[in-house]
């Protein structure tokens, strides 16, 4: 009995140790999932706190963002991130897709002038090296890019990704800056100081740019040469805009002057003082040097001669180089463009004058081209009295006797067709024919020693006269076949002509911005073919610029017609008011009559009659008609107005050219007609100076 209620205790004792722990168990399992319900409630808390503390500092950023583009915009909000690939050009203009013309035009961007943009790298997430940002600013050239890409020139490509990469990303955002007052330049090589015109050849890189950023590099283009120059300081802030202002510019020394040297950069040269150089086959050398006026003016007098000696190095036999000398604007002479040149073999000498090409005090320069191989030399800036010496070669029928000694006692010798005296004549001859023999090259005719005469040798294309080992060189230089860049396969001197003188690449100076630009073709503008402008010129002109009398904005190609038949005319005018009113005021005094200004008038106006009978017949410039009387001259302005100045507006696709009236007309009307320009050469009045400036090509 005992037992059976021991053995039921036990068990219910084992029994509610079992629930108590089960029910600790199941206590501790709660709990734990209470406090892991807690803890996942207070992540999930934070998790949305923090997403809603960044979606409101990202709208925050972009409220801010958007003030900051309107700000710097002026009231336009631009701001897209576009793939940039790469397209040849110059300046810092863009080239944006449509997409961004439509949002900027929806803004009124068009009405607020021209559109500046600054352009920033983007770094792309699945980069992971971080790149440094860089930052510029440019204007837009079009809208015709592909959507998605924006095109950039080289000079932007180069600010924004010193190494190359692939369409990369870049941030484009419309902004507004301040027109630039002071800009400082650093040129990377020291080649730039060179340029003899600093002003015009900024003018014209920069007439090419929108803005400036601090820290920018800045290609410049001249004379077939780039020059670096690093924008170092800007005002009056870090990035400006170069359209329509005036920049005051200062240029400072290129830093690494060492790692620079020979790159674009002419070598200067002391008169009388050698220096020595090696230039390697198909290379240039480039120096430089001076004439001042009392070496000007001594060789303006023939007083002295200006040399450049190339002294090639005896032991050097592989080697041979070329002397080229030019004056501007060649600032870097070549093969085909140059004034002066020497190819003969081994030491070359070139005298400035006595040449036909009128020397100034100036600077000039010497390239020295490697012919072949590698070259030593010495060259040298000589400058040495004139000596009248005389000549130094005889030719066949040359008298070797003075004319006093010409007369009956003077025979021609039967070999070389000179005149000598008639007592040495037989001496002569035996002479002559024994040592001598004569050139029979057809204009040549020589006098030639036998033992050299195997040397001379004349070309098979042009006939001129070398030493045989001359000739090989000569052919090379002068006869291969040389290509130009517009296309033209010709000659070596017809190369230099057409590069001087017709070639669209040519180098010339243009008479309206004063840089050394390419020519161009021939203009489209019939006028300005007229004129002898070249293409670019006929652009450059195009541009307009306020009068300084009257502040009328008038194109650069006929400022001086319109100075000299606007202003001159009233100031003709003035003085004639001003006569008339002091003529007045003398009457008054009772000291002149009042018939001495129409005396005045009419004789004038008979020497004018006069002078329009005297001419009896005009032709036609253009079709050549002749037209034959006393009133030629209107007869021949009639007839151009009618045949060939509709033909121009025709032809030009103007429409705003009035065409001029019948002769009956015109004869009925021309008293009461109202003329508002005068001609400044022949006083005929036009309409306005569009026709004025077509009179005068056509009649004058």
């Amino acid at each position: 009995m005992d037992f059976e209620l021991r053995a039921a205790k036990e068990k219910l004792e084992r029994e509610q140790r079992e629930r108590k722990e089960k029910a600790r168990i199941s206590g501790e399992r709660e709990r734990k999932a209470r406090e892991e319900a807690r803890r996942r409630l207070d992540s999930l808390e934070a998790l949305h706190r923090a997403r809603r503390m960044q979606s409101a500092l990202a709208a925050q950023q972009a409220i801010d963002r958007e003030e900051e583009d309107l700000a710097i915009g002026n009231g336009i909000r631009f701001n897209t991130i576009l793939h940039a690939i790469p397209y040849h050009g110059f300046g810092d203009k863009i080239k944006l897709p449509p997409s961004c013309f439509d949002e900027l035009s929806t803004q009124g961007a068009l009405d607020k002038g021209p559109m500046l943009f600054e352009l920033s790298t983007v770094n792309e997430p699945e980069n992971s090296v971080s790149m440094e940002q860089k930052t510029t600013h440019s204007g837009v050239l079009e809208f015709t890019a592909s959507e998605g890409f924006a095109e950039l020139p080289p000079q932007l490509w180069q600010n924004l990704f010193p190494v190359n990469s692939n369409s990369p990303l870049i941030r484009i955002r419309y902004v507004r800056l301040p027109k630039g007052i002071y800009a400082k330049l650093q040129p990377e090589v020291l080649g730039f100081s060179d340029i003899p015109n600093h002003r015009a050849v900024l003018e014209t890189t920069l007439r090419q740019h929108a803005a400036l950023s601090e820290g920018d590099l800045l290609l410049v283009h001249h004379g077939g040469m780039e020059y670096r120059l690093r924008v170092l300081e800007l005002k009056p802030d870090s990035s400006i805009s170069v359209l329509e202002t005036d920049i005051e510019v200062d240029i400072t020394e290129p830093s690494a002057v060492a790692a620079n040297m020979g790159h674009g950069m002419l070598i200067p040269l002391v008169l009388g003082k050698p220096e020595t150089g090696v230039v390697e086959e198909g290379k240039y050398n480039y120096y430089k040097f001076s004439i001042d006026s009392k070496i000007y003016e001594d060789a303006a007098d023939g007083d002295l001669n200006i040399l450049v000696n190339l002294v090639m190095d005896n032991n050097d036999t592989n080697g041979d180089a070329d002397l080229y000398v030019s004056h501007h604007p060649f600032l870097f002479p070549t093969q085909h463009q140059h004034q002066w040149s020497s190819h003969d073999v081994g030491t070359k000498v070139v005298c400035l004058t006595g040449r036909g090409i009128s020397l100034t005090a100036d600077t000039y320069s010497i390239g020295v081209f490697g012919f072949r191989g590698i070259s030593n030399y010495k060259i040298t800036i000589d400058c040495q009295p004139s000596v009248q010496s005389g000549a130094v070669g005889q030719k066949v029928g040359t008298d070797l006797v003075s004319s006093s000694q010409k007369g009956a006692d003077a025979e021609q010798c039967q070999n070389c067709k000179q005149l000598v005296p008639a007592r040495t004549i037989a001496l002569h001859e035996a002479y002559c024919k024994r040592h001598n023999i004569v050139c029979q090259y057809k204009s040549c005719g020589v006098i030639l020693r036998r033992d050299e005469a195997g040397k001379h040798v004349h070309c098979s294309k042009c006939g001129k006269a070398f030493q045989q080992e001359e000739m090989g060189k000569h052919i090379k230089v002068f006869h291969e076949p040389l290509h130009c860049g517009c296309g033209e396969v010709l000659e070596k001197e017809e190369m230099v002509i057409h590069q001087s003188s017709v070639c669209p690449l040519r180098v010339v100076t243009c008479r309206f911005c004063g840089d050394m630009v390419p020519a161009g073709n021939t203009p489209d503008d019939v006028r300005d073919r007229i004129r002898g402008y070249s293409e670019h010129e006929s652009l450059c002109g195009s541009r307009t610029s306020p009068c300084d009398f009257c502040g009328r904005a008038i194109m650069l190609k006929e400022m001086d017609l319109h100075r000299s038949a606007v202003h001159e005319k009233l100031a003709s005018e003035n003085e004639k008011s001003a006569v008339s009113r002091s003529f007045m005021e003398l009457d008054s005094d009772g000291a002149v009559d009042h018939s001495a200004p129409q005396i005045s008038t009419f004789q004038s106006q008979t020497s004018h009659s006069t002078q329009n009978q005297s001419v009896e017949s005009l032709a036609c410039p253009i079709c050549n008609q002749i037209f034959i009387g006393t009133n030629s001259v209107w007869q021949l302005n009639i007839h151009l107005d009618k045949k060939h100045f509709n033909n121009i507006a025709h032809n030009n696709g103007s429409k705003n050219i009035p065409s001029m009236p019948d002769d009956s007309i015109r004869a009925q009307n021309m008293t009461a007609r109202t003329m508002v320009v005068s001609c400044p050469i022949c006083g005929m009045s036009v309409h306005s100076e569009r026709d004025l400036s077509q009179h005068i090509d056509l009649v004058h």
